[in-house]
């Protein structure tokens, strides 16, 4: 390869203020509802149950081509896989990655015309609930690779030329990484400082990237960098696919995590990489919307692995409370472990409701679900957890040793703890919780935004506030009304979930509950006006609250669906009725501290904590932490280190 000129140097990071922030965030967003959201409704107190029920149901010939590679991938799953040997050794055989790869699960999401075995969205994920349980490190890189990778973004956005000539590669041989965060840069891409400089008909990278899941192992790399705004280049932040063993191009370390060790994920640097401008995807200043467009119903395959977690934790729980007794009889007949059992079942139960119903949406593409997958992510991984968590106080001490310790000492190798351990990053991957309440109370109060937003904004001019004022009056005098009562207060409605277990007054309660979450959000928005985007504590609550509302929701539809079809109908509804009452006693809790709790206190305390004021209180401990500064240099330039990258071969 020729000598790559020299690039100017990019600056270590751009410096943005807090409205440019929030404006490069607002920019990415998909702008318009050109499709009906069950769960938008839901935050408007509209109770749709049309939208969701009768539960819509995969194709025939989808169904069978599914449960073929499902039966395929179980039977190489518990012959081929050993989780703990991938525990051990921290690293996934190069022989199962290739076995994955002959089995064509490197595609299943891509079509067959590309190589692929095209799977629906239903099936993909019952695939990464199904190997996530044998391995949780197999299911991040299956994942990885095709809900954020390279074949989604290409799906969506690609040209035809980049499809033909990279999608057959990744349906059968090439594993893909997708490369946003930085050193300095998780949920705040404003600051992004990878440079893709313009040169001829190449882009030129420059830039360090963390946390690259896959990147250790990847042949092919979705890399969104900051091309500067030129003359004939509009820039922005873009999305460029990347070839990983690129001149300039060095893994620089292999992460490792408390959690999913066998996790290929590193460190990247790029100096000076030219990439044909051919392989930039979309336009210049599309990237963070393909992101987000593309986490749309990316976002859905962690859930799914959640689901496949809490079918494990039941599994579990069930075979060792009937085995384990205390005081004459089996733990599963004491209340205490009792209630435990009958959470992580409700709850198992929920989360595939609330997993299936919003994959079977996207696959029929009929309805926006940007909210219901951001509520199956956020639910998902925090009750998942919360498993987990469970099934590890049920086991007891057993539940804390290690598979590897029970089996040395003679005992089934249970990796509770690890199961645990592997879980936590959920809740962190894709957008951390904190986060995802942020992106899900953005969507959910869109329509008083959209009428309000200019009252409000102090950038806007009186004639603009005045334009907004009539929009905004006509818009709720529309509205308001039509939260004051609704069918949820009528005895009789929805009758037809009423079969021997009634679970027609949950429903009742949902739009009942729903208007009655709306109802809350205009008045926090009436009394904070400006300040409601400050009020992350509250914002939190409300989507809590509405995902709560969304999965009791989906729970009954699965469970009339099963009733429908002769399939386990009355314990479904069981299941149901426990999960909606379980679900209702969280959601007053959520609702009394949308009010009354310690939000304003808690900042003067971070305050003071932040000054210094408590540092009294940290004497008597010693900081095991190693030297170093918190963030690591991320300046560009050439790489100093060995490149560990490792192709599978």
């Amino acid at each position: 390869m020729s000598a790559v000129p020299e690039t100017p140097a990019a600056p270590s990071r751009p410096t943005v203020t807090e409205r440019e922030a929030r404006e490069v965030a607002e920019a990415a967003r998909e702008q318009d509802w050109r499709k009906p959201s069950f769960a938008r409704e839901l935050f408007l107190g509209r109770f749709r149950l049309d939208l969701i029920h009768p539960h819509p149901l995969p194709a025939d010939e989808d169904v069978r081509r599914g449960e073929e590679f499902l039966a395929e991938l179980r039977d190489f799953c518990e012959t081929r896989v050993d989780g703990a040997l991938i525990e051990r050794e921290a690293r996934i055989p190069d022989e199962v990655i290739n076995g994955l790869k002959e089995l064509g699960a490197l595609g299943m999401k891509i079509d067959t015309k590309y190589g692929g075995l095209g799977l629906t969205q239903v099936y993909y994920n019952k695939a990464l609930a199904l190997v996530g349980s044998a391995s949780p490190a197999i299911g991040a890189l299956l994942s990885a690779h095709q809900s954020i990778g390279v074949p989604q973004p290409l799906k969506i956005f690609g040209t035809r030329e980049q499809k033909e000539t990279f999608l057959p590669r990744c349906a059968r041989t090439d594993i893909s990484a997708f490369l946003l965060t930085e050193p300095d840069v998780g949920s705040d891409p404003a600051r992004l400082a990878t440079m893709a400089v313009p040169e001829g008909d190449h882009y030129v990278l420059d830039g360090v990237k963390l946390w690259t899941t896959n990147g250790v192992v990847a042949d092919l790399l979705v890399v969104m960098a900051r091309v500067p705004k030129s003359e004939g280049h509009r820039g922005g932040i873009t999305a460029f696919v990347v070839e990983a063993d690129s001149e300039g191009v060095t893994v620089e370390n292999r992460n490792a995590f408390m959690g999913l060790r066998g996790l290929e994920n590193g460190v990247t640097r790029f100096h000076r990489v030219r990439v044909p401008a051919s392989h930039r995807i979309g336009e210049e200043g599309q990237g963070l919307k393909i992101a987000l467009t593309t986490l749309n119903t990316g976002r859905l395959s962690l859930p799914a692995m959640c689901v496949g977690a809490g079918k494990w934790c039941l599994k579990i729980a069930r075979e060792w409370s009937a085995e384990r007794e205390q005081w004459g009889r089996p733990v599963a007949l004491h209340e205490a472990v009792g209630s435990k059992i009958a959470f992580i079942a409700a709850t198992t139960f929920a989360l595939e409701a609330v997993v299936d119903l919003s994959s079977q949406m996207a696959d029929e593409n009929r309805n926006d679900i940007r909210i219901e997958a951001a509520l199956a992510k956020l639910y998902g991984s925090e009750m998942a957890w919360l498993m987990a968590d469970e099934l590890v106080q049920i086991r007891g001490g057993r539940g804390f040793e290690t598979a590897d310790s029970l089996r040395e000492r003679g005992e089934r190798a249970v990796p509770a703890e690890q199961m645990l351990r592997d879980l936590r990053i959920n809740r962190i991957f894709e957008g951390s919780t904190e986060i995802m309440h942020l992106l899900i109370a953005r969507e959910a109060v869109d329509a008083h935004l959209s009428v309000a937003g200019d009252l409000i904004d102090p950038d806007k001019t009186l004639g603009d506030k005045a334009r907004a004022g009539a929009s905004a009056g006509a818009f709720y005098a529309r509205w308001l009304p039509k939260l004051v009562a609704g069918p949820g207060q009528l005895p009789g409605t929805y009758g037809e979930f009423r079969h021997g277990i009634d679970l027609s007054p949950h429903l009742r309660y949902v739009e009942r509950t729903s208007r009655k979450l709306a109802r809350s959000t205009f008045y926090a928005m009436s009394r904070w006006q400006g300040r409601m985007e400050t009020k992350q504590g509250f914002l939190g609550r409300i989507v809590d609250i509405g995902a709560e509302l969304f999965a009791m929701s989906a729970a009954c539809v699965r469970a009339e669906l099963l009733r429908g079809r002769g399939d386990h109908g009355r314990e479904a509804y069981q299941l149901a009725d426990a999960f909606c009452r379980q679900a209702r006693l969280r959601v007053e809790e959520l609702f009394g501290r949308l009010w009354s709790n310690t939000d304003d206190l808690d900042r003067k305390v971070v305050k003071n904590v932040l000054g210094g004021s408590y540092t009294w209180l940290e004497d008597g401990v010693i900081d095991p932490s190693g030297e170093g500064p918190w963030i690591a240099d991320a300046a560009p330039g050439p790489s100093a280190r060995e490149n560990v990258r490792r192709p599978i071969s």
